[in-house]
């Protein structure tokens, strides 16, 4: 009786082991990464739209806030890069579902990287900008 629970206990340990990075269904993959692109899509939209009101704002200034302007322009174009980062990688961990095992892990590593390499990029563009007002 001792074994038939060990064998039994095992089995359910090598089932439930087997289920970890299953590749999804191509229908399931291809609604989750639809989702996943209006999503990235209504990020960007809405961080434009801030952007574009705090350009507004900040260019009825006068003279002297023409420092602040830039630095508000450089904000919302900031924001706008990294909302769109963001948005990218979620579409790309969305379709890194299609894929199962070491595939779908190096799939997911270099959607990270991406998404590092685009903040670092956005960031030095901004402090770029600010530096030149």
């Amino acid at each position: 009786m001792k074994n038939i629970s060990v064998v039994v206990i095992s089995v359910f340990m090598v089932l439930g082991l087997a289920g970890c990075n299953q590749a999804e269904s191509p229908a399931k993959v291809s609604k989750n990464v639809s989702s996943a692109e209006q999503k990235a899509s209504e990020s960007v939209s809405d961080a434009s739209h801030d952007a574009a009101v705090d350009n507004a704002n900040a260019q009825s200034s006068i003279s002297e806030e023409y420092k602040d302007r830039n630095a508000t322009a450089a904000e919302g174009d900031y924001d706008v890069a990294i909302a769109k980062a963001k948005g990218d990688h979620k579409v790309a961990l969305e379709k890194c579902k299609s894929l199962a095992g070491s595939a779908q892990k190096n799939c997911k590593d270099a959607a990270d990287a991406e998404l590092d390499r685009a903040k670092a990029a956005a960031e030095q563009k901004r402090d770029m900008a600010k530096k030149g007002s």
